[in-house]
């Protein structure tokens, strides 16, 4: 008798019902929506009835606002209600709220509570903007050698040292000296301040000299800052856009996909991604008062009005400690006295020696920092393209100075742990570590989009169709059986897509197709290996026993082979590649669950508790 144990079936059932719960989101559409953020502070209950204020005013129909995470969402009937919401929006609430336009999904209460979500749509499913960005690392190396070179020269003058000169040449610096005595005097004070950096003796034109490279470790290290830095500054430009679950992740060692869904005016999507950024460390002015400089326009003079970010006016000093380019690290945290969240700020050398001395005077005084953005901006003169840069300058974060600061130093007085991870993130991502190129740039219309989802829909529906027909007729009970556990097994990939939440791309939707030609092909084998055991004289019950158990190799080795080939695909492939590589690596292991456990468990029982005379085959 062919009988499985109890757990089996267990087993089974609560793969396919965990299934079936995961994969349900993905049937429930998407309401046009419009998500509502605060750039650094959570929502509050007074923007929802500013939101509903703003939409009655314009005569504008909504289904409902409701608040997720850190931001609001207005959900409405169609397209044309959420486009024209988007300006009355935009106009009441400023630029310190990010409105970007979305497609919410309308997933029940009670399968958001078990975290079930529909799966991500890519680019070709949903339309957007995608670019490929390579990072000149070189480059990266280049200026931290650039900001080491004044800081050794300003040091060696600290100690007394005497040299020639210093130069740089792309990833070395040359230091001459007047004679080998002060050269090895530089070597050993250089070594013990500059732990990053080699220093071997050489000779440059004729004169004793100590060449200077960047150690193994500095170098990786220069370079992850550099991909990492640029990535979060690519995080905070996406915002300016708008863009609703935007896609920026790191590709291979040097490169950076940027996927903006919804977007498609490239232009602006490359001109904010291009914009340069800067940070300033200044004092705040003692002088005047800020509200009264802000409505009369009379400013004292050396110094500079400014908004702080909850647009409250603040008087700076005109001069300037130091620039965001002297911070080579920024993490947040806790103080060490007071236990209150802080920021930790790592500056190099010479970074260190302009805050020492511009600190060293004014402890207990305010020091600002302020964010600076310079946007390009095309205008159309004379039926000529013209572009400008807007500079925008703003305080995001105001401290007192708590006693002399040096090359680390904190900066405390924010209000909660996540304001003091936002600030580390904004003052790494200043300005870019590195310069970039687009060297790939792809745009796909919505209704292209739309285009796609139907047609691969069709396709795979299609054929999913003819091979539950086909295998029906053809096998008959066992056909149907088979049947059952395609439907199971396309579940299954859609549930464990949605759970890992994985995108859908088209050549995904290839995947899935191709999968389930995979799954019948094992029920096929072991079918007609049944078949045979029957025409071989074998009973019903024996003949089941063998055809599941002799046919099992064959299909593991097809698809342990099928599986290295996509797991090499989606290691070394990219974008579309990966999708298909994705949905391939899944649909196997769900059709060898399905395609052998699953059809087994319902043949035994169907046939498995009693005597049978002839099978449905």
């Amino acid at each position: 008798m062919n009988r499985y144990p109890f757990w089996k079936y267990l087993l089974i059932i609560i793969v396919v019902v965990v299934g079936l719960i995961y994969a349900l989101p993905n049937l429930y559409g998407e309401d046009p929506a419009i998500q509502i953020s605060h750039r650094n502070t959570p929502v509050s209950a007074a923007l929802k009835n500013k939101i509903k204020t703003t939409l009655l005013s314009a005569h504008i129909k909504y289904k409902r606002i409701q608040h997720e995470g850190n931001n609001y969402l207005v959900r409405f009937n169609n397209t044309d209600e959420q486009l024209k919401a988007i300006a009355p929006i935009k106009n009441a609430l400023g630029n310190h709220y990010v409105v970007a336009v979305n497609l919410a999904p309308t997933t029940p209460r009670w399968l958001k509570d078990l975290r079930a979500k529909p799966m991500y749509l890519g680019l070709d499913l949903r339309g957007g903007v995608h670019f490929l960005l390579q990072i000149d690392m070189s480059a990266a190396v280049e200026q931290v050698l650039s900001r080491d070179e004044s800081g050794i020269r300003r040091f060696l003058m600290s100690k007394q040292v005497h040299y020639s000169d210093v130069t740089r040449e792309k990833k070395a610096l040359y230091i001459r000296f007047p004679d080998s005595v002060q050269r090895n005097k530089a070597k050993e004070v250089l070594e013990g301040e500059y732990r990053d950096l080699s220093f071997l003796p050489t000779k440059r034109d004729g004169d004793p000299a100590l060449v200077v490279h960047m150690s193994a470790s500095a170098l990786a290290r220069t370079q992850r800052y550099a991909m990492e830095q640029n990535i979060t500054t690519l995080r905070n430009r996406v915002n300016q856009l708008g863009v609703s679950e935007p896609i920026i992740q790191q590709q291979g060692k040097d490169r950076i996909v940027v996927e903006l869904p919804g977007v498609q005016d490239t232009a602006r999507a490359k001109n904010i991604l291009g914009a340069t950024a800067g940070l300033q460390f200044r004092l705040v002015s003692r002088q005047g008062n800020p509200e009264t400089a802000q409505h009369s326009g009379n400013v004292p003079p050396n110094t500079q009005l400014f908004q702080e970010r909850s647009g409250k006016p603040i008087l700076l000093k005109r001069h300037v400690i130091l620039t965001g380019d002297y911070v080579v690290n920024a993490a947040s945290g806790f103080a060490h006295r007071s236990n209150s969240p802080a920021v930790f700020i790592t500056l190099n050398a010479e970074g260190a020696h302009l805050m020492s001395e511009a600190t060293r005077n004014n402890v207990g005084r305010l020091m600002a920092v302020v964010y600076i953005e310079s946007k390009p901006e095309t205008h159309v003169v004379n039926g000529k393209k013209v572009v400008t840069h807007k500079k925008i300058e703003k305080v995001i974060n105001v401290a007192r100075i708590q006693e002399q600061l040096g090359r680390r130093f904190q900066i405390t007085g924010l209000d909660s742990p996540q304001q003091a991870r936002n600030l580390a993130l904004l003052l790494r991502a200043g300005s870019l570590a590195a310069p970039m190129t687009i060297i790939e740039e792809r745009t796909v219309g919505p209704s292209l989009g739309k285009d796609n989802i139907q047609q691969g829909f069709n396709s795979a529906l299609i054929g999913f169709l003819l091979v539950v027909l086909f295998m029906a007729v053809y096998y008959r009970l066992f056909g149907l059986v088979a049947d059952l556990a395609l439907i199971a097994n396309v579940v299954l990939i859609v549930a464990v897509m949605s759970m890992i939440q994985a995108t859908l791309t088209l050549p995904g939707i290839a995947g899935i197709t191709l999968t389930v030609g995979m799954a019948v092909d094992a029920n096929v084998l072991i079918f007609e290996r049944i078949r045979e055991e029957l025409r071989n004289g074998n009973t019903p019950q024996a003949s089941i026993h063998a055809g599941y158990e002799r046919a099992f190799g064959t299909i593991a080795d097809s698809n342990i082979t099928t599986l290295i080939a996509a797991l090499m695909l989606f290691a070394f492939g990219s974008g579309p590649v990966k999708g298909f590589a994705v949905t391939l690596s899944i649909g196997i292991v769900t059709s060898m669950f399905t395609a052998i456990m699953g059809t087994r468990a319902v043949i035994n029982l169907v046939y498995g508790r009693r005597r049978v005379q002839r099978l449905a085959i």
